[in-house]
């Protein structure tokens, strides 16, 4: 079969996402491939479409068990013969996996990079006939990323070995990581690449200063009551006192982090895969083989730690395309332990440096005075007009020319010698007589009382976003006290100006920034349709999204089909899924249960041959007893029929040869009427 009509057959889809056709069609025609795609844009399909067009059996490799699991289910939902070998699977499960290969039945087979370690494996791979290597997640060949796994070094051997094309998909990799990947995983000889863009626009992006942040992080979740979410915290210990939090609060959720016990983990992650509407606090530790498409929010309740960070960790949010929101809430402090995290590490000199430039570019968005999506793009070496989808657009900021307050702030960690933090230096530019001011003779600064035109408040969002804007570091060496960087230079001399915003400190705003997922009107039925998906998917023992995602539930709650073809036609209900849940969702949205419908029949539910069979049953049934009526009953299998409305070319001699004499006597002419009208 073709890879269009695998892609409506299999996968439900008319039509592909945009940037998807030309890496499947690389993938297919065998050219080793690097692409580089935003999470949530499609990147499974690229190497699962290929590997039913292509020959042979597609090995995938990829870093967890819980997303190759996931992707196998989904696969063999939709028709398809997939497996894992993983260290989780049950002996039966393996045994099905070697008996799908032995018998040539198998068409993707999932395998983590430590597998490749085992004595025999590429030999085994060679004899049971891999013809594409799939790598996901590649930019954990990186030695310098933080998803760094040894055995991905291993690939590349592994391509020589079996010597087939390989296909490498990431979501997130700079200019320095892609070099990386073409030179461990292809040899240094570039492959085909693909940068599809970064820009997710169903998410909204939103940044809040911290004020109270447990409450904002509350109100927040609130707002969203029943969706799925995901609360990223700096700590091990936040992550378990915000879910007993949120759970006072009567939400669903619970904490994860690395330093839980192993079967913890896992419990956690098939909790959150498989139940609706329940939210996860967790570290950075979650997230990389989540694939669940209808998570709607993610919120940081503390700051990434690199721009890189935040667009991998806020793009686990909305991949099945609906709308989504973000919310990220910094503050100095996270500004100093980041910095701290960066000087402390054990990387070389010129490593920390990009890293201090990473979150400088993650401070930048943070005190975007502009579109964050237009700021967050740009990082990413993308032009971009403003979104009207961020928390920047929908308020403008209300900023100030600040060069003057900054000056000051400047002159006075200089007049103390860069010794101090923002504190003992607010101190001394309103004028306070404190102890410690007293004690050190800095009332006698000319510096001291300049800044009495703004309050405690106003400066300390001023140091901030002068530490946002990297004019000010903290110097661990000086237990955290502010020193001034290269560029503050021209502003304290006089040659350049600066803008700060006025309104950095306000509560986030707790009504949700999206449009509600569907009308008002329609809200009814996509209860009653998430509620028939999770009866499935309880009894199935899968995650909801396996039977659909909510994209494709929105979409029947819209369209509210009124049989199998015009369920068919609906995005995400490709054969497979419209034979096993078809009817079921039919009786939920029309209340009554859908005219049975012959399998033959139900394969060309929602295409054109499906009209053309009907009127071809109907030309049948005129002539059942011959023109006069009078003639002994015929009639053709539902199988030959199928396969007449299939025809391409209406023609009397492939009829016949369809049909055999008898039938092609008694209904050729008629059926070749309904084929020329198409």
């Amino acid at each position: 079969m073709s890879a269009a009509s695998l892609l409506r057959d299999v996968f439900g889809f008319d039509a592909y996402r945009p940037g998807q056709q030309e890496i499947v069609e690389a993938v297919v025609a065998g050219r080793n491939t690097l692409a580089i795609m935003p999470t949530g844009g499609g990147k499974s399909l690229c190497f699962q479409l290929p590997a039913l067009v292509r020959d042979g059996v597609t090995v995938v490799i990829s870093p967890l068990i819980a997303l190759m699991r996931d992707q196998v289910r989904g696969l063999r939902e939709a028709g398809v013969e997939a497996g894992a070998l993983t260290s989780g699977n049950t002996a039966e499960e393996t045994d099905a996996v070697w008996a799908g290969l032995e018998a040539g039945t198998l068409k993707l087979l999932y395998m983590a990079p430590e597998r490749l370690a085992a004595g025999g494996v590429p030999q085994m791979l060679k004899r049971v006939g891999v013809s594409l290597i799939a790598v996901d997640e590649a930019h954990c060949v990186s030695q310098w990323g933080h998803d760094f796994r040894p055995d991905y070094l291993r690939i590349g051997e592994l391509r020589r070995f079996l010597n087939v094309p390989l296909a490498a998909f990431t979501a997130t990799a700079d200019a320095e990581t892609r070099d990386e990947i073409v030179q461990k995983l292809f040899d240094g000889v570039p492959p085909a690449i693909f940068l599809r863009g970064f820009d997710r626009p169903n998410i909204h992006l939103a940044f809040a200063v911290k004020d109270s942040p447990r409450q904002q992080i509350l109100s927040f979740a609130a707002a969203r009551k029943g969706q799925s979410g995901i609360v990223y915290c700096g700590t091990r210990a936040k992550t378990e006192t915000l879910a007993q939090a949120l759970r006072e609060a009567g939400h669903a959720a619970l904490h994860y982090h690395g330093g839980m016990e192993a079967e913890a983990r896992r419990e956690a992650e098939a909790r959150f895969q498989q139940e609706d509407g329940l939210i996860v606090a967790a570290t950075v530790a979650f997230g990389m083989g989540i694939d669940k498409p209808d998570i709607r929010w993610v919120a940081h309740a503390d700051l990434p730690k690199s721009i890189e960070a935040y667009y991998q960790e806020i793009g686990r949010a909305g991949r099945d395309g609906a709308p989504a929101e973000t919310l990220t809430l910094y503050g100095p402090d996270d500004i100093r332990y980041r910095r701290q995290q960066i000087d402390e590490g054990l990387a070389p000199p010129e490593r920390r440096g990009a890293d201090h430039v990473r979150l400088n570019a993650l401070l930048g968005l943070a005190e975007a005075l502009e579109c964050r999506r237009v700021t967050l793009l740009r990082y990413f070496g993308e032009e971009a007009a403003p979104c009207g989808n961020c928390d920047l657009c929908d308020r403008p900021a209300e900023v100030f020319d600040a060069t003057t307050p900054v000056r000051m702030a400047l002159s006075a960690a200089l007049r103390t010698e860069e010794w101090f933090g923002a504190g003992h230096l607010t101190d001394i530019l309103l004028g306070s007589m404190t102890d410690k001011v007293r004690e050190r003779g800095h009332d006698s600064l000319p510096t001291f009382g300049v800044g009495k035109e703004y309050d405690k408040r106003q400066w300390a969002a001023i140091f901030r976003q002068m530490m946002g804007h990297d004019l000010l570091r903290p110097d661990p060496a000086r237990h955290g006290a502010l020193r001034m960087t290269d560029k503050a230079l021209p502003i304290l001399k006089g040659e350049a100006q600066i803008t700060l915003r006025r309104d950095t400190v306000r509560l986030a705003k707790a009504g949700p920034a999206v449009r509600a997922m569907v009308s008002d009107e329609d809200a009814p039925l996509l209860s009653a349709l998430k509620a028939k998906r999770r009866a499935l998917a309880e009894a199935a023992r899968v995650p909801a999204y396996i039977i659909f995602t909510d994209r494709t539930l929105i979409e029947m709650a819209e369209a509210r089909p009124r049989n199998l073809d015009e369920m068919a036609r609906i995005g995400g209900v490709g054969a497979k899924k419209l034979e096993s849940y078809g009817a079921a969702f039919l009786e939920v949205i029309a209340g009554e249960a859908a005219a049975p419908m012959h399998p033959h029949r139900r394969k060309l539910a929602g295409r054109d041959e499906g009209a053309v069979y009907d009127r071809l049953q109907e030309a049948q049934a005129r002539l059942a007893r011959g023109p006069d009526g009078t003639d002994k009953p015929m009639s053709c299998s539902a199988s030959q029929l199928s396969k007449v409305a299939q025809l391409r070319v209406p023609d009397a001699d492939a009829l016949a040869r369809l049909l055999g004499p008898r039938h092609a006597d008694r209904f050729g002419a008629a059926f070749l009427d309904v084929l020329r009208e198409g």
